[in-house]
């Protein structure tokens, strides 16, 4: 459960409206899209790391009051890495292309049993 930023009863964390105030909190109505909003009295931009690095684009900037892109700069920043593509062993690559491709290695295998049965006959 979490609290209502407009009027701080508690209420369900996917609830797209306040079923109290009736003010929206999710963006564009989709539950998994947060809308980030301010007290009446300050701006989210004073403290958004978009707005401190200059690439907020909004045109609200910098008097939102709500915003879908706002992350505070005191915050860590958390950047995902990518995975390598090319495993470092050359056999660790054929068990990953294998695994990948089972079922064409299935019916290759197939094709070639036959092959295999309608040579020997």
């Amino acid at each position: 459960m979490s609290s209502c930023p407009h009027c701080h009863n508690s209420i369900d964390s996917q609830a797209i409206r306040c079923p109290y105030c009736h003010k929206s909190l999710k963006a564009y109505g989709h539950p998994g899209i947060p809308l980030y909003q301010a007290t009446q009295d300050e701006f989210l931009c004073d403290r958004c790391l978009y707005h401190e690095d200059d690439s907020c684009n909004y045109p609200q900037r910098p008097y939102a009051k709500t915003c879908t892109l706002y992350h505070d700069k005191s915050q860590p920043l958390i950047i995902e890495t990518i995975p390598s593509l090319a495993p470092a062993h050359p056999l660790k690559a054929i068990q990953l292309w294998c695994s990948r491709h089972r079922g064409l290695l299935l019916i290759i295998g197939l094709i070639l049993m036959s092959f295999l049965i309608a040579l020997l006959r």
